[in-house]
């Protein structure tokens, strides 16, 4: 049994996900690729593998540089960024910090103007999904996400 002290919204299995029309307005946009250790960046290629190719309505086109580290789904305010191997974020450790529970897989929520911000929590290596503004209220864009983290990522236990 695991317990956290972050306050957890469980979303069900069947959550229905908005559909979203796609632009291709910044399909090319750079993200900035994580530099994890050698063993993180296999967890984060195995990762990679299993990533679905449409998410919230959004086709995956993945963004500059070509990299398994990084994957993209749809673009402005229906922008999904998903980025293995970023450094362990001090909100993690913050038991006051929201945190969000879905399809298994613990995530810690970050408000940001441009959408939330989603990190893994109790999982190496960590993956982080900035959303668009489209999302700001909709944790149910990390569904899909549930069964490929699970399974690619090994749980950890991440609690000070």
């Amino acid at each position: 049994m695991t317990f956290s002290r972050r306050p957890l919204l469980i979303l069900p299995a069947v959550a229905l996900l908005a559909a979203a029309g796609c632009s291709s307005s910044d399909a090319t946009a750079e993200v900035t690729v994580p530099s994890p250790s050698a063993k993180e960046a296999a967890a984060c290629a195995a990762l990679d593998k299993l990533l679905p190719d449409t998410v919230a309505g959004q086709k995956r086109h993945d963004p500059t540089p070509d990299s398994p580290l990084t994957a993209r789904w749809g673009d402005g305010d229906a922008a999904i960024v998903l980025r293995c191997g970023v450094p362990r974020p001090d909100e993690v450790a913050d038991p006051k910090y929201p945190g969000v529970e879905v399809e298994g897989v613990t995530w810690t929520v970050q408000a940001r103007a441009e959408g939330p911000r989603f990190i893994t929590q109790y999982r190496e290596p960590y993956v982080e999904l900035l959303t668009g503004t489209r999302y700001e209220h909709d944790a149910s864009v990390l569904q899909p996400f549930g069964a490929p983290v699970a399974k690619a990522l090994p749980k950890t236990l991440d609690v000070p």
